[in-house]
């Protein structure tokens, strides 16, 4: 039997690898969120700093619920291979910055302890918005997520993310060791201070004194973060094992690009994330709205759009000449929405992620990215939606994608065939979805609490639109809605407004 992954001495010599020796180096990380995005991207850049310039920076990776995955981490002592797809053929790294990972819902308390351990420097965190339980439209904690209840009911055994971090920092603001800095990950919109609003609010929750105290002695940098990292697949596993020779169950893949903008308000250092190209800034706002609706605006049209007309997968939605099509107009309206970044050529940018998204190596699916819809929607499209039209720029283009994705939620296919919404508001969205009047099912939308603006909501050319494109894709069905829509586009002397 193929050996499983173990030891970076036992691979080719041929296989690319961190060229530093893992246990010189002790943990100055804790990650709360292993996943496949974690390993292509914040580990990655972790492992390139520690060969660049060493320092104790290796990661402790934390599960939240599942505890499979810790235990495949510990029996390959924390070593993975990242299988870079590129158009032509494949690269592949073995990645050593995870010294081992643990899961929150063990029981054994090891979690709260490596938080509260003063190596502990930096707690970096990627568990979607849902995982925090904290909604920021209403600004408080949300006491009906499981996960918080139990951890406000028993605070010294925290298992959720605002707990342990809470928890944590309260312990080691009693025992004289000094602050770490939380570091979000997560697509966010201003996520640094999402997250500092979450803790603090959480905190005040337990302790005024304890919330006063994280406020001024904890750093929650903003970021922006890409790399399309697919689902593990068997093709993943088995272009690994091609490569190093070795079994590996935690291998992933992902593309080529990679990026990373962070805002350097460190309280207790950090690692030399530069040496794998991280950009350090006092301001990432404006990168962080070009990310969010020019990649991730048309990466959610592409996925409702690529779904209901039977794409698997973002490269086959770039092989339809319509979608395609659509994608760049998407694109183009986006850029209209945004102010300059210094150093930026938006048309450029656009170029490139017309270009990520058609590599043929890479499988990332239209299910996985259509997912959460209504946590990603108001960033992605409604948020510059509003400011396209403040700016009486092109709305067009997001209102057709608020069309596929509401017609995405009635759950069922062009083909009659049920599927299941992931998404924590799923059952709201169905049944609004359902209504058979696009304007009555518009109205229907605009009244679920915290999801489109209410000035949006509001706004007479917005509906209208909106109502339009509906009526039309549930006329036309999804195929001639797309050619149709592709049509006009390429019909039209500017932007389609």
């Amino acid at each position: 039997m193929t050996p499983l992954l173990t030891n970076l001495n036992n691979l080719p010599g041929q296989v690319n690898r961190s060229r530093y020796t893992p246990s010189d180096h002790k943990t100055g990380i804790v990650h709360l969120g292993l996943g496949a995005f974690h390993k292509s991207h914040q580990a990655f850049y972790t492992d390139a700093a520690l060969q660049e310039s060493g320092g104790d920076w290796r990661i402790i990776a934390a599960s939240m619920r599942n505890t499979q995955l810790p235990a495949q981490v510990n029996a390959q002592n924390g070593l993975y291979t990242l299988v870079v797809r590129k158009k032509h053929g494949a690269d592949a790294r073995v990645i050593a910055s995870i010294d081992h990972a643990l899961s929150a819902n063990d029981g054994t308390g090891n979690l709260l302890n490596a938080l509260c351990a003063s190596g502990t420097r930096i707690v970096t965190v990627t568990v979607t918005e849902k995982g925090y339980g904290f909604d920021r439209g209403q600004g408080g904690i949300d006491r009906s997520n499981a996960t918080v209840a139990h951890d406000l009911s028993f605070p010294h055994s925290p298992t959720g993310v605002l707990g342990l971090i809470v928890c944590s920092l309260q312990i080691r603001r009693q025992s004289g060791i000094a602050p770490f800095t939380v570091l979000c990950c997560d697509n966010l919109p201003d996520n640094g201070r999402y997250v500092a609003q979450a803790v603090i609010e959480y905190a005040r929750l337990q302790s005024p004194e304890l919330a006063r105290w994280i406020s001024d002695n904890v750093s929650f940098p903003a970021t922006m973060v890409d790399r399309i990292t697919p689902a593990q697949s068997p093709q993943t596993l088995a272009t690994a094992e091609s490569i190093t020779g070795c079994r590996d169950l935690l291998a992933i893949e992902t593309e080529p690009f990679h990026q990373w903008v962070i805002e350097d308000t460190f309280v207790n250092g950090r690692p030399e994330w530069e040496a794998a190209g991280a950009l350090f800034t006092d301001n990432v706002a404006p990168f962080e709205e070009m990310k969010l609706r020019m990649l991730n605006g048309a990466h959610s049209m592409l996925a409702y759009g690529g779904f209901l007309a039977d794409k698997k997968y973002v490269r086959d939605v770039m092989r339809d000449a319509s979608l395609a099509a659509l994608v760049s107009r998407h694109l183009q309206a986006a850029s209209s929405t945004l102010v300059s970044i210094s150093g930026i050529n938006f048309d450029d940018y656009a170029q490139h992620l017309l270009e990520r998204f058609s590599n043929p190596e890479i499988a990332h699916e239209t299910a996985q990215i259509a997912g959460d819809g209504s946590q990603k929607m108001p960033q992605r499209i409604f948020q510059p939606a509003l400011a396209a039209i403040n700016r009486n720029a092109p709305v067009r283009p997001f209102a057709f994608a608020t069309a596929l994705w509401i017609h995405y939620c009635t759950g069922v296919s062009p083909n009659g065939v049920s599927y299941k919404i992931n998404d924590p508001l799923a059952s709201t969205l169905g049944k609004a979805a359902s209504n058979d009047n696009p304007l009555h099912c518009v109205k229907e939308f605009s009244q679920i609490p915290g999801l489109i603006p209410v000035e949006l909501a509001a706004n007479a050319q917005w509906n209208q639109m909106l109502v339009s494109q509906l009526a039309s894709l549930r006329e036309c069905g999804i195929r001639a809605f797309l050619d149709k829509e592709a049509s006009v586009a390429a019909a039209s002397d500017g932007p389609i407004r």
